[in-house]
């Protein structure tokens, strides 16, 4: 199992989006997909329960679900959700980035 926090105000605002989601029984995916200035961005989008080559955990009423590959760049991580009048919208934090790019989306390993 994978460890990654997703913070009260972070699950409340994906339980928000998904509730106007069109499809019953979905689930956060995270995951990480190669590009950005560092190497390595960060993704995050709605789908469908597992489909089989990842681990997946609840939280709070949220499933969240992390693919295999993407698991130990994510182990640790922490999603949080800022609003406020300088910054706005999911904030992840991982204490295995090596570096990060000054806009927080992309890292390296």
């Amino acid at each position: 199992m994978v460890s990654i926090e997703v913070t009260p105000p972070a699950r409340e605002q994906v339980l928000k989006l998904l509730g106007q989601a069109p499809e019953e029984g979905r689930a956060l995916r995270i995951f990480v997909q190669g590009g950005g200035c560092s190497g390595l961005t960060y993704g995050m989008t709605f789908d469908k329960r597992e489909s089989g080559d990842e681990v997946a955990f609840e939280q709070g009423g949220l499933t969240v679900v992390v693919d295999r590959a993407s698991a130990p760049l994510l182990e640790g991580l922490k999603v949080d959700y800022l609003l406020g009048l300088e910054a706005s919208g999911f904030k992840i934090y991982n204490p295995n980035a090596k570096t990060t790019c000054s806009c927080g989306k992309s890292f390296s390993a």
